[in-house]
């Protein structure tokens, strides 16, 4: 497995993260034994940078990471995150990143992973009603105290990420990234590359969309929200299955996978560019790592971003209640 550092001064990772999300909630019911197979075969692939947050599962997600690391003593990078808060059984959120709720919030997350220190602790979306200074203040008396060793934000704009960063050097900016989602190309990667940030793209395969296996049966299963989203409702689903088969194509005149390309453009975008794409099966899993030995050439870039306009796509990624917290760059794309 290569690896990629998060940052000018941020620590080495394997260049493709495991988004462990799905294995609690929001994709359908949670399965611990297969969780637990899922994540010990991205470990012993090499696959040390894991990614959670405290409102996956209200907890369950963070608990299953810190079981499963229980059997594990080789390399790991945890990351988690706080500031969603949401009433347990309930999709609705409000966002709270008060001084005193992040010292709150990084205990509860240390005793459900079972960890000393946090590796990589993001504040998940911005709040509002707290300068992003008092926020970023609380969290580097974290790393002062020894809790956790670096910082980031989740899903912010340009001054945001700025302001923060005069504060206390971030490691990592992680919001959404795929051929799909391209938002934060015009100021967020600028940025992060002038102050020698890391990147984290989360959903770089569109929620499954990309992989070009997604269809409306899986989605109608118990529990898969993403039935509900407006990329994946009605004829927008329609619509954008048709762009994804030219990925398809694409990706078979290549030899590869369609999410294999997919993820391997998004690495080839930025040296900087860690996708923690998520999947709850270990077959995916392994299909998915093998992108990081895809060599991408800049015509295949370009034809690979010809092919897929991402002006083409049609439908928000998120609906009004999940968009709470995240910052505007990203209402267009």
């Amino acid at each position: 497995m290569k690896k990629r550092r998060l940052g000018k001064n941020g620590p080495e990772v394997s260049s493709i993260g495991l988004g462990c999300m799905g294995m609690s909630e929001f994709y359908g019911k949670a399965d611990y034994a297969q969780s637990r197979k899922t994540i010990l075969t991205a470990l012993d692939s090499g696959v040390t940078f894991l990614d959670t947050a405290d409102t996956y599962g209200h907890g369950h997600n963070e608990e299953t990471v810190g079981r499963v690391l229980k059997e594990w003593t080789g390399e790991v990078f945890v990351a988690t995150k706080f500031g969603i808060v949401r009433d347990p059984g309930a999709y609705r959120r409000t966002i709270n990143g008060r001084p005193e709720y992040v010292r709150q919030a990084v205990e509860a997350s240390l005793q459900r992973l079972n960890r000393e220190v946090i590796d990589l602790y993001y504040l998940h979306r911005m709040d509002a009603g707290t300068p992003i200074e008092d926020t970023i203040g609380a969290m580097s008396g974290l790393v002062k105290q020894g809790k956790v060793r670096y910082l980031g934000v989740s899903e912010a704009l340009a001054d945001t990420i700025r302001r923060a960063h005069r504060v206390y050097p971030l490691t990592a900016v992680q919001s959404e990234y795929s051929l799909f989602t391209r938002g934060v190309e015009k100021e967020v990667l600028p940025v992060i590359k002038e102050l020698g940030i890391g990147f984290v793209a989360y959903s770089p395969l569109c929620r499954g969309l990309l992989t070009g296996q997604l269809n409306r049966k899986l989605l109608a299963r118990e529990g898969d929200v993403r039935q509900y989203l407006p990329r994946m409702a009605g004829n927008n689903l329609i619509h954008n299955q048709k762009l994804v088969s030219r990925i398809t194509e694409l990706a078979g005149q290549y030899g590869v996978t369609a999410a294999q390309l997919a993820l391997a453009w998004v690495m080839a975008k930025g040296k900087e560019i860690v996708p923690i794409p998520g999947t709850k099966n270990p077959k995916y899993l392994l299909e998915n790592i093998k992108a990081v030995d895809l060599r991408m050439s800049p015509e295949m870039i370009k034809e690979i971003e010809s092919a897929v306009p991402y002006t083409e796509v049609r439908g928000e990624r998120y609906g009004e209640t999940a968009r709470v917290g995240i910052e505007e760059y990203l209402s267009t794309s």
